[in-house]
């Protein structure tokens, strides 16, 4: 499970309709308890390929992400970006994109009038939904 707190939820949505029509990205920090993951730091990165279909972050603000997590004592728990116009769930650009199967992803559906957020892990190209919790 993934713990976001409200303020954080809406800090990602305002990026994602801020980024319209692309795909916004970036990335969460936090901790770990037990099978929890706490997010405690949410970094807005930029999507270099300013795409509404695929993202890629800036490496050096993921780079900069990391150290700022670091330096609180926290770690890198995933990544999340938005759909502008698909569901919340995984591409098949994502889930082939999803090298490390220990981080939590994020998607962010804007497809509908109400938005739509969902967690998932991705092992061996395949794309399990997990509970979020906000």
């Amino acid at each position: 499970m993934i713990i976001l707190n409200r303020q954080d939820y809406q800090k990602i949505l305002n990026h994602a309709a801020a980024e319209l029509p692309n795909e916004a990205c970036g990335l969460l920090g936090g901790y770990e308890d037990g099978e929890n993951r706490i997010v405690t730091n949410v970094y807005l990165l930029r999507n270099v390929d300013e795409s509404a279909e695929h993202f890629s972050m800036d490496p050096k603000e993921q780079f900069e992400a990391v150290k700022d997590m670091r330096s609180k004592g926290r770690q890198l728990l995933g990544n999340f970006h938005s759909h502008p116009k698909t569901p919340a769930m995984p591409s098949k650009e994502d889930i082939r994109l999803a090298l490390d199967e220990n981080l939590s992803y994020l998607i962010l559906s804007l497809k509908e009038e109400k938005p739509v957020l969902k967690v998932f892990r991705i092992k061996n190209g395949v794309a399990e939904e997990k509970l979020i919790v906000i």
